[in-house]
């Protein structure tokens, strides 16, 4: 009996970047859709990126979230290569602080768009989100746990700074 592919493909430079893209992850999970992780280098291991974004929507997956650090090519060529929608992660680097992922990720040519997020796990957390957000549109069950979501955020926010 053969699996489905899960609608979410999470793909990062490096196992190094798992602390932060688990932040998708989680966020995903929490939502109730389902994702696969894959270690995907665009320098390291071009032909593995190549066969995996070519064959991205082929194979069922919907959304793509990438992270990357440093040079961070892997949301860029990853957009290059399929049609599907592309969350670009900055993966905070140890010498510019993610600075550099920031700007390689967000300045891509026009006709390449990458969705750009912000630095480190906030800008992961908010891919899931955003993923979760995509799929909706055609999944109203999966809208209702956005709005539940949204709801239980703001009923988290106190009104006084007081306990």
């Amino acid at each position: 009996m053969a699996t489905q592919t899960p609608p979410v493909a999470i793909i990062m430079g490096s196992r190094s970047d798992w602390p932060t893209m688990k932040h998708a992850a989680d966020a995903l999970d929490r939502l109730g859709v389902a994702w696969d992780a894959k270690v995907i280098s665009a320098h390291r291991t071009p032909k593995r990126l190549f066969d995996f974004a070519t064959g991205a929507r082929a194979a069922g997956y919907k959304v793509v979230i990438a992270g990357a650090g440093g040079a961070a090519h892997l949301p860029g060529m990853a957009a290059s290569m399929t049609e599907l929608p592309v969350l670009g992660v900055p993966v905070e680097s140890k010498s510019l602080k993610g600075m550099d992922s920031l700007l390689s990720i967000a300045q891509m040519p026009g006709g390449i768009p990458v969705a750009t997020l912000a630095i480190g796990e906030p800008g992961a957390r908010n891919a899931g989100i955003l993923a979760a957000q995509i799929l909706a549109l055609s999944d109203e069950v999966l809208a209702g746990r956005l709005v539940a979501f949204r709801e239980a955020q703001t009923e988290a926010v106190h009104e006084t700074v007081e306990d």
